[in-house]
Order: C-alpha cells, then structure tokens, then sequence
C-alpha cells in the first residue's frame, strides 16, 4: 500500500510541478482569462463569452470602437461593473504568495481585470493594459489615468481636452507597448515558466512560454483543455488553474 502510493506521488503532474518549482530560483508566471473565469469574469471565449449578440473580438478593436464608440463602450462598462463586483480567488492568491516567495518572480498577465494586483502580486507586467485606465483618442497629449467608476455608462471624456476617452487597453490589431514586451521577455530567463488560463491563441503571448524553453526553462502548462503550446511544454496539466495551483502549492509546502 505505502510502496503504491508513492508511486503514484512520483507520476502525479502537480507533485512533478512542485519539485521544478521547490528548487527554483527564478519563476515567470503566463496568465490568461481562465485564471479570472473562478472569480466570474467570462472568459473570451468561454460559453460566457458573448454579450447582447457581438463577438467580443469584433467590438475590441480601434475600428469598432471608431465607428460605434458607444456600443463598444456599453461592453466595456458592463465588463467593468462584472469586475467591480469580483474577487481575486484561489489561484490569484497561490500566484500572490509565489510572488512573495521566489527570490526573482515576474507574472505577466494578458488579463485587464486587475485581480493579480488586488491579491497583493508583486511584479506584474499587464501585457494588455488595464481596464480600469483611460487614455484620450486625440490624443492631445493627457497621460493615461486610471478611472474606478465602474457605474459610469456613458462615453467618458478626456479631462483635459474632452474628447472622448477610450479604454486604456491593447485592442487586436494594436501593438503590445514596448516596455511590457521588454519586461515580459527579460523574464523569460528563468529556472521555470508556467502559462495558465490561456488559449494560447493570441500573440506574441502566445509564444512567451516556447521562447523561455528554448532559452532553458522548465515550461509547464495549466489548462483545462490542449492548446497550441501543449505539445512544446515540459508537463501539461489538465485542470482550472484555481484548483491546480493549490495543488502545487499544497505539495510545495510539504517540501519547503
């Protein structure tokens, strides 16, 4: 009985992530929307996906929000007011204290809900911006601001100049800013790199998990379902990212 299961300790996936992670030094974390899907947030392609008939992938774009700025912001308040009313959960608190413990931790997020920082993350690079910033579409040269008035439903406008404002996020077709590439790629020297919650479908995200391999990291991968990166990881797990990371964690402790 004791023989079998440690056997079974030795090939289960969540104890193989613990031994990588127990004798790292340096850890990069790859979040997606299925990290936030616990906390209620849909997910962009999720069965909770869809919002009063549009893609989201339709209305998260520079020529939408130009030709129905109003539509596109109603989606965006209505994302803010799902966020407002969310809470980090269990896999945003694992990440928080993961990032208390390794002595160089980076978790770089595609998410824009902002619930890694509300858990207390340190180092964390928003890959796609912030939901809760503003920038102005003329841009009359006003800084980004933050706004947390998730109750505001009509289009906002730039305080320094008033016209409107959209949301301070990175739409497809947009270019990452330069500085989170940067601070995501230096991060991809490290002793082990975990991708969770994600598709892994979008890029140059997508590709984060492959280039911190090829320069000699342990990759592992969390997801409920196969991805494109499955196949180019050092162990897939199949699992919500909530409930496996507490897993790792539980066994991370044992050995720590």
């Amino acid at each position: 009985m004791r023989a079998a299961a440690a056997t079974r300790l030795r090939t289960d996936p969540a104890t193989r992530a613990a031994e990588k992670l127990g004798a790292a030094r340096r850890v990069t974390v790859i979040t997606g929307a299925g990290v936030s899907a616990a906390s209620g947030i849909p997910t962009f392609r999720g069965a909770g996906g869809l919002w009063k008939n549009h893609r989201p992938e339709s209305l998260a774009t520079a020529a939408a929000f130009a030709r129905d700025p109003v539509t596109v912001w109603e989606w965006y308040a209505w994302r803010r007011q799902r966020i407002a009313e969310a809470t980090p959960n269990a896999a945003h608190a694992v990440l928080a204290r993961w990032s208390q413990r390794f002595e160089a931790f980076t978790l770089v997020t595609q998410n824009v809900d902002g619930l890694h920082e509300q858990a207390g993350t340190k180092n964390v690079v928003r890959f796609h911006g912030s939901i809760w910033r503003l920038r102005c579409t003329r841009r009359c040269g006003a800084p980004e601001w933050e706004d947390r008035n998730a109750a505001q439903r009509t289009l906002p406008r730039c305080e320094t100049c008033g016209a409107v404002a959209r949301p301070g996020v990175v739409w497809f077709g947009e270019e990452i800013p330069s500085e989170a590439v940067q601070a995501a790629f230096d991060a991809l020297d490290c002793d082990v790199c975990l991708v969770a919650g994600t598709s892994s479908v979008v890029t140059p995200a997508a590709g984060l998990v492959g280039e911190a391999r090829r320069r000699g990291a342990y990759a592992i991968e969390i997801n409920p379902e196969a991805t494109p990166v499955t196949g180019g990881v050092d162990l897939a797990i199949a699992g919500r990212a909530e409930e496996v990371l507490v897993e790792i964690e539980k066994r991370l402790s044992v050995k720590g």
